[in-house]
Parts: C-alpha cells; structure tokens; sequence
C-alpha cells in the first residue's frame, strides 16, 4: 500500500480571483433570497476552487474527498428554495466536515488508510442536524490522523490517507491540528464556513494560524455520535469560520439534544437555537475580563498582539485585570492518563457500531506495523501501543485521573479564576505563530492558551487578533460551562473593533518583514 504523493511545496501560480472570497452566509443568502444565485452554481464554484488551488495550484491538501452527491443536494435545496420553503439561514450554504466524521455516502477515516474505504451506513447525528437545515454537505477534509493521538512526535496536518496539508498563508508552515485540512480550506475560501473536532486544541490551534474563529463547545452542547472518538471527557465538535457571526449560525445549526449521546443530555435549557441574537457590537461594554499573562511571554509578536488587543478591549468599555488560574499544568498527567484509558474504550465502540473492518485497536496497530512503509515513514505509533496497555474504565487509575484531571482544569482552575476575580471571561493567546513543518522531529510550537478550557469541557472561542509576519495569531477567550453565548457577544464585539483576519497570500514561505524593508532600501 502506497503512501499519497506529496504535492509540490511551491505554488506554480497565484489562485485568479475568485468570486465568492471571504463572502458570509448572510451575503449569500441574501443573493440567494433575490434570485441573484443558486446553491447549485454557489456549489459548483467551490468545486472549481478546491481544483484550482487544493488539488492545483498551491496545492494546499485540505480537502481528503468531495461528496458525489453535492450538486444534488445543492439542487434540491434550490427546487425547495423556489417553492418558498427556506429551512435556515444555512440553506444551500455548503460545509466542509472533518474525516473523522460520519457523512454519507463518504469514508470516514480519521486519515488512516485502515479505514480508507470505511462507509458508514448513516450520518452523525451534527450532520444530520446540518442537513435538516439545509446545508450542503461539499465534502470531507485531511486532519493530523486519528486526531493527532498516535505518536508523540507527529506532525500536524498529515495522514496516511491524506498526506500533508498546508498553511495558505505559507505553503512551508504548519496548518496546526488535528483540524487541519478545515482550518486550511476555510481560511482559502473552499467552503463557506467548515466543521473540526476538539479534544485539547484540535479547533481552536488550525483556527488561530488560519486566521479563523473557531468554536470549541461546552462538552455536551454538540452530539459526538457518529464521530470518530478520542475522549468522550473532552471531545467536541464545533465551527471554524470566516467571522463570529458565521459560527454563530453554525452553532445554532448542530446544536442538540442527542439520545445516543447523554452528554447532550445536560444541554436542556441551556442550549441556545439563534446565537445570532449575540452578536453585539457593544458586546465588550462593562465587561469584566481577566488576562492569564502566565500563558504569554513565549514569543515577542504574539506579547505585542495581546497588548494591542487589551488595549483595543479597554477602549471597548470592559475592565480587564491580570489573573491566574491556580493549577495551570497541574492537570497534563492525569489528562494524558484520561484519555489513553477513553481513547480504546470509545475507539473499540464506535469500530463496532459502525461496521469498520478492523474492529480493535490491536488491529489497527498490526495494520500500521504491516503497512509501516505508507502510514509510519515519519512517527510510529507509541500512543497507541501505551493505550493498548490500559485496562477497562472500571480501572481504579482511570477513575482517579478523570476525577483530578477535570477538577484540577476546572472548578480548582478555570473556575475558580473566574469566580475570585468575578469575571465574564479569561483571555489568552491561542497559539504561537505557524512553525515550519517538519515530518522528521515533528512540532514544535512554543505555546498555547486553550488547554484549561479543554480539560475542563468549558467553552472557548479564539478569534484573529493580528499577525506575525503575516502569520496570523489568534486571541482565545475562555467562560464556565454553557456560556457561549456571552463569548459570543464578547468575541463578536472584539472581531468588529479590530476587523484583524486577512485573507491568505498562498505564499511559498515567510519573508520576515524586516528583511523585506531592507530589500526595498
């Protein structure tokens, strides 16, 4: 079995202009209300796009398979349209989904070629929910394989199936992950807004380098039926878009009550179905934020980014007052712990469910071992052979790690930094910049702000704050459980005070703007 060519690091032509870049769902509905466009040619469009510059081009790699059945969705949604039966705001909006996805009639793969031609006979229960709104499903896109969770030294954005995704905004840096292929394929307009999954950063980190909002949940909000698992403690699916007000109807969209997952079973009365109603300009006014200043000081643009975007918060009406969360770090042991013991549990189930032709995850490990050439040629698979080693959940190990892991994150961490300095939100930097990509050491991103919120199942929403050397860099904020829709309005209001997101340049690598002053001189 053969890996995937790797495509070319260069691009061998700018992307001509395109349509329908960094359009929103609502500039597209409105065209569609009027008469002024159709799903089918709106769909086509990004079917164009995706060749030209995914497949050609640049080359970025963000997109894993296209759905066949596209254009018929997109037809059927306009024959409705025209019969005065508009289902949403996302009706005839096509969405890109990560491929650890179930959307039919598509593979989902987590990128491992184990599962290449795996076909679940059903669609997740967030794609159904997508399809009941009328979106069009536009395809699956490439990911860090089986989410980033098979070897520690791995590299973001490459799968057996897939191979490497790049960043738009320099084709030789990092995309991030493990949502990579979407965080790249928002960001370069493929799609009109995009779907990733989270367990610790797999949203919120390819969001911030790609100059995206991205929405990572409160654990429970969105169902996880029919996606690929790692933790059912942490994982979440949630948007990455273009704006705050994109995510917010996408949001709405998959938000639900799911009976084959209880976790959802908490989201009663406190899900919301029109976050829209939280997009605020004056979100921030007489807001009460708290800086974690303890996860700053690794590198000197992002510093001089979050300065700027405190500045930028004051000048919004809110208070913001330096901070710490009491146990920062305190949890990454048990959290590791949690999620080893999860990740066979819930792997094992979900193969099973859905008919995988592997069935185990020793399966799978003898899979890669037999196939070394195609899935392991950079980073082997250590994760998986440490999860194999775990017991049941039943395991005393097990119940104490979860138990630690989630109060040490949340009511002893996020929590009780909000609680003492009596805050509406905590705020970091998401990410460092985009790293050069480099399949033989792996990453080597120097820090990030999402992890308390991840651990804790709490939300968090990272939104562009500005850029080094035109890499982007991204400002999360981070509230108690169920309260997307104050960082909503606070995000929103943040996004419309500095309007920071630039589209991508699709360019072969970074020329630091020092250098490039010098070269004008």
């Amino acid at each position: 079995m053969a890996a995937p060519a790797e495509k070319p690091a260069t691009p061998t032509a700018q992307p001509v202009a395109f349509a329908f870049e960094e359009a929103d769902i609502a500039s597209l509905q409105s065209r569609m209300d009027k008469g002024e466009l159709s799903s089918h040619a709106l769909t086509q469009a990004y079917l164009d796009r995706i060749a030209a510059i995914d497949e050609a081009g640049p080359a970025l790699n963000s997109v894993i398979e296209l759905n066949p059945d596209a254009l018929k969705e997109a037809d059927a949604r306009d024959t409705e349209r025209k019969a005065g039966n508009k289902r949403s705001a996302l009706h005839g909006i096509p969405v890109l989904l990560k491929d650890n996805i179930d959307a039919t009639p598509m593979a989902n793969s987590a990128g491992s070629l184990a599962l290449a031609n795996h076909k679940p006979k059903t669609d997740a229960y967030l794609v159904q929910r997508l399809r009941e709104a009328g979106a069009v499903i536009l395809g699956k896109t490439n990911l860090s394989e089986w989410a980033n969770f098979r070897s520690t030294r791995s590299t973001s954005g490459w799968s057996g199936r897939g191979g490497q995704t790049k960043n738009p905004y320099a084709l030789d840096r990092n995309p991030c992950g493990s949502s990579s292929g979407t965080g790249t394929a928002i960001a370069a307009n493929l799609a009109a807004v995009g779907i990733g999954t989270e367990t610790d950063g797999s949203i919120i980190c390819p969001a911030a380098v790609a100059g995206l909002v991205g929405i990572k949940p409160t654990v429970g909000l969105v169902s996880r039926s029919g996606i690929i698992p790692i933790s059912h403690s942490q994982d979440t699916a949630g948007p990455m878009t273009r704006t705050v007000a994109d995510a917010a109807v996408l949001l709405a969209a998959i938000t639900g009550k799911d009976d084959a997952d209880i976790a959802t079973q908490a989201n009663v009365g406190r899900a919301v179905f029109d976050y829209t109603a939280n997009l605020k300009t004056d979100g921030l006014k007489g807001a009460r934020i708290g800086v974690v200043r303890k996860l700053m000081g690794y590198q000197p643009d992002v510093d001089a980014a979050m300065e700027k975007a405190i500045v930028s918060i004051e000048s919004s009406g809110a208070e913001v007052v330096d901070v710490e969360i009491p146990t920062l770090g305190k949890w990454d042991e048990p959290e590791f712990e949690v999620l080893l013991y999860e990740f066979k549990a819930g792997l094992e189930a979900y193969l099973a469910k859905s008919e995988a032709p592997v069935k185990t995850l020793t399966e799978l490990i003898e899979f890669n071992k037999k196939n070394a050439a195609a899935e392991m040629p950079y980073f082997a698979q250590e994760i998986f052979e440490k999860a194999q080693a775990k017991g049941p959940l039943s395991d005393a190990a097990y119940i104490e790690a979860r138990t630690k892991a989630r109060k040490l994150a949340g009511p002893e961490g996020i929590g009780a930094a909000l609680k003492a300095n009596k805050l509406d939100a905590l705020i970091a930097p998401s990410m460092s910049p985009a790293w050069l990509t480099d399949p033989i050491s792996g990453d080597h991103f120097t820090g990030a702000g999402y992890g308390a919120a991840a651990v804790a199942g709490t939300p968090s929403i990272t939104v562009p704050m500005g850029d080094s050397h035109g890499l982007p860099l991204g400002i999360t904020f981070m509230g108690p459980a169920w309260s997307e829709p104050r960082l909503i309005e606070l995000a929103y209001s943040f996004e419309q005070a500095t309007k920071a997101r630039k589209a991508p340049k699709f360019l072969p690598t970074v020329t630091p703007q020092n250098e490039m002053a010098k070269a004008v001189k």
